[in-house]
């Protein structure tokens, strides 16, 4: 039961004992929709492909100082759960911390504003409107979580003027880092096709493997950049390279390797695919063995320029934690990569050591005061 105070530790234990693994909900989004509307938020559901979404606005629709939050509810798997020291969805505290999975990754984040927002409505309503966007298909392939609910939003007239990501955004201490910025990222699978045979008569053959390891170090030896003003260097990982073959006397007839590019704003999606292309192409005709290839994108790069949004955001940070905040745009991909198309975005969270990991916790005293940074944003933007 949470409680009137909106507790956001109260709040984050409801939502860790949610076992919302992607693409489950597993009630989370109701324990958020009963607070939001109890505090005089209209609440609408924006599901889509079977993922559970969440709009809601305090306020006139279509305000121009409209200030949205945008955050997610789904978690990653367990893993091997004997390897925890805590139910994974126990919401235990212990040594001050509350260990669960989505505790860090970003329950506590989403309880943070949902917590900040419902008070700060109570107490000074405000010229304006406030939107919570919160999806449940962050962790998983993302098609339906807030891309969804950007679409819905567009159909329905709605609008956010600024928007802040709640991801853990911290790599060491509570106030460190603000991200303004990401990498974009694609996964480039290969496949090069040939003609089985014996290993001792390789010419009856046409080795697939030889022809593929060429393009794959040809791509990873291969320098994108050196980076931009904003951004560390592009980076190409081979995360697979596998012929599916388990006999040591035959030549298989295919071979599959996988790419991942992580790509700061020096490219785009598209350059990148012809560079690949055309990479293929020429092992292909050197080696006579047909390579074809898929394009997976998650998202490209983007920048968003300090100004005030990042201001308001660091001058918040350092007003509750004394650290004046890293502007960065390292790190992976998150559902920014869509809100950048709408409005002007940012993000800051909790510190993010422990996301992922078995015995995932958080700092109970962190959650607290990522409230009160929240709060101390609202009452920026709304002054």
């Amino acid at each position: 039961m949470i409680s009137e105070s909106t507790d956001p530790v109260e709040l984050t234990a409801a939502l860790v004992r949610c076992p919302s693994v992607t693409p489950a909900d597993s009630g989370a989004l109701a324990i958020l929709e009963n607070i939001l509307t109890d505090a005089g938020f209209s609440c609408m559901r924006a599901d889509r492909g079977g993922i559970s979404n969440l709009f809601a606005r305090w306020g006139a629709k279509a305000h121009p100082r409209t200030f949205g939050f945008n955050g997610h509810t789904d978690v990653v798997p367990v893993g091997d759960e004997d390897a925890w020291t805590a139910d994974p969805f126990g919401a235990e505290i212990r040594d001050g911390f509350l260990f669960g999975r989505g505790a860090t990754d970003m329950k506590s984040g989403v309880a943070a504003f949902a917590a900040a927002a419902v008070d700060f409505v109570r107490a000074t309503p405000p010229d304006g409107a406030i939107i919570l966007a919160i999806t449940g298909d962050e962790e998983g392939v993302a098609t339906d979580g807030t891309a969804a609910l950007l679409d819905w939003m567009g159909e329905a007239g709605e609008a956010m003027s600024a928007c802040l990501v709640g991801e853990p955004t911290c790599p060491d201490e509570m106030g460190d880092m603000i991200k303004i910025g990401r990498r974009g990222s694609m996964n480039v699978f290969f496949e090069a096709q040939g003609i089985q045979g014996h290993a001792a008569y390789p010419h009856r053959a046409k080795n697939p493997v030889p022809a593929l390891a060429r393009l794959i170090d040809r791509l990873a030896s291969h320098e994108l950049d050196t980076g931009t003003d904003h951004f560390d260097p592009s980076t190409l990982a081979v995360t697979t390279f596998d012929t599916g073959n388990t006999a040591t006397n035959v030549i298989a007839a295919m071979c599959k390797a996988t790419v991942n590019i992580r790509f700061n704003d020096a490219h785009g999606s598209q350059e990148l695919t012809r560079w690949l292309e055309g990479e293929a192409a020429k092992v292909q005709a050197e080696t006579g063995v047909k390579i074809t290839m898929m394009t997976r994108v998650s998202g490209e790069s983007f920048f968003t320029p300090p100004g005030p949004l990042s201001d308001m955001v660091a001058s918040a940070v350092k007003a509750e934690t004394g650290r004046t905040p890293e502007m960065s745009t390292s790190g992976g991909t998150s559902d920014a990569r869509f809100v950048k198309d709408h409005c002007p975005v940012v993000e800051f969270g909790l510190v993010g050591k422990t996301m992922h990991q078995v015995d995932e916790r958080v700092d109970v005293s962190q959650i607290i005061q990522l409230k009160d940074i929240y709060t101390r944003i609202l009452r920026a933007y709304f002054a």
